[in-house]
């Protein structure tokens, strides 16, 4: 498995929580893990948005179409694994969980957790904002 992490600044602790159980699953080939343009941070918060790509290992096969007539042999290659399978698959990691939204093209991650620094006494409000997304797929509107 290949891990493309040049566009990630290694903000957020639920991400690379959520990249090591990606890596463990043997049916992903590609892993890709980006900043999101959302992120942003005031005064009490932190809102960290990040998104990650992954693409599927692929199986090639041999399919039988008719042209004209005549059976036709070609070659088919099928996901091992599709988006609702990776969710099914975290959702058995104690660590991860079920994804907070999902459809049949995103799974959606979101944690919030308080820090209080030793040096500080009020602290603040970190949220992380996870998407996970299949590479391929068309943008989403």
């Amino acid at each position: 498995m290949h891990l493309e992490s040049s566009g990630w600044s290694g903000d957020g602790t639920f991400t690379p929580v959520l990249i090591d159980a990606i890596k463990a699953i043997e049916a992903v080939k590609f892993l890709r893990v980006e900043d999101a343009p959302a992120s942003r941070a005031e005064p009490g918060y932190a809102f960290i948005s990040n998104e990650i790509y992954v693409e599927f290992e692929t199986d090639r096969r041999t399919g039988t179409t008719r042209r004209f007539g005549v059976p036709w042999r070609h070659q088919v290659d099928v996901k091992r694994m599709t988006l609702a399978g990776l969710a099914a698959q975290l959702a058995s990691v104690d660590t991860v969980g079920q994804p907070d939204y999902s459809d049949e093209g995103m799974l959606q991650y979101l944690r919030t957790e308080r820090i209080v620094p030793p040096y500080q006494t009020k602290g603040y409000k970190m949220v992380e904002m996870v998407r996970v997304y299949e590479v391929g797929t068309p943008r989403r509107a």
